[in-house]
């Protein structure tokens, strides 16, 4: 589940925490690398059990509402369609989901008010009164109903946004991509795989995991050859006038420029600009790609850059 862009996201997080705080201990960082991997992924299945806590709020309601003195005509035969989605039904009974969640503790408990308000801002939206309006149903639009409610619910709300934030801070900054893991995920998702459906394992594959963690150490272990490279090609600014996150973003691009030749230099200077965007000023992206350009020539010319020349892609 935790490709290589989001790998490289954490690694420059967690290099960058490094230098602010107290330096710590190679393993103690290696390790706060994994930890911050690892609750990613518990963000992952949290947001599964979000969809079947939605959906036991929604059955709740009807109950309560069917107990009425004098429930109406619609509350006391309600329309059920939504309760009984196959794909929900069948994403509370999987047997990865249901285990990793006993063995993590996981669950939504504690914050009843947003599944409150996951279920009431669905009531409002067309989308939601299309589905269950429509003439008939199947397994693929019970499908896409959770599609458009992680996409246009879930994923735009500041308020869900605060409180996965609040409750981990290793979330800031991961809903968006954790999201798309979760669309992907519902995409495959198939009916006659029952309880068994597969989830998305935590790395592609034990490569990734170690690219990650050689990707880490490489930075900090050639700290200064890379600080020196970046000061010779920014000659015009001293290293304390850059932003430091500019510096890490760099230092760590340089670490996957040197010690990863399968990986064509154009991917990695493009993903560091895209994280530069993200994570520092306005002006990093340009700066960054322009000093990094001159290094790269540099070190080309040099034959200190060595690229396989014909290689396999590597899937970000």
């Amino acid at each position: 589940m935790i490709n290589r862009i989001l790998l490289r996201r954490k690694v420059v997080q967690v290099i960058f925490a490094f230098y602010q705080n107290e330096k710590k201990s190679e393993r103690a960082v290696e390790s706060e690398l994994f930890v911050s991997i690892e609750q990613t992924y518990q963000l992952y299945h949290l947001l599964f059990l979000l969809a079947t806590a939605v959906n036991d709020y929604a059955n709740a309601r009807i109950e309560k509402a069917k107990r009425k003195l004098r429930p109406t005509p619609e509350e006391a035969n309600p329309n059920m369609r939504f309760v009984k989605n196959a794909f929900v039904q069948q994403l509370a009974s999987n047997t990865q989901l249901k285990k990793y969640a006993e063995a993590n503790a996981l669950s939504w408990a504690e914050h009843p008010e947003i599944i409150k308000l996951v279920y009431e801002n669905l009531l409002q939206s067309d989308f939601y009164a299309e589905y269950m309006t429509a003439p008939e149903t199947s397994y693929k639009e019970d499908k896409n109903i959770w599609i458009k409610i992680f996409k246009k619910l879930i994923l735009p709300d500041t308020e869900i946004e605060a409180t996965l934030e609040d409750i981990k801070l290793y979330w800031n900054d991961d809903i968006d991509v954790v999201i798309s893991f979760v669309l992907k995920t519902i995409k495959q998702f198939e009916k006659e795989n029952a309880a068994e459906q597969a989830l998305l394992p935590l790395f592609k594959d034990e490569e990734d995991r170690e690219f990650a963690r050689e990707l880490l150490l490489e930075t900090l272990r050639n700290e200064k050859i890379y600080r020196k490279l970046l000061d010779e090609h920014t000659k015009n600014w001293e290293l304390d006038r850059i932003a430091f996150m500019d510096i890490v973003i760099m230092q760590t691009a340089l670490a996957e420029l040197h010690n990863f030749p399968a990986i064509p230099v154009n991917v990695t200077l493009n993903e560091y600009i895209e994280i530069a965007k993200e994570y520092s000023t306005e002006k990093s992206g340009t700066f960054i790609n322009g000093v990094l350009d001159n290094i790269v020539e540099k070190l080309r010319k040099e034959q200190k850059i060595t690229k396989i020349a014909h290689y396999t892609p590597v899937k970000n």
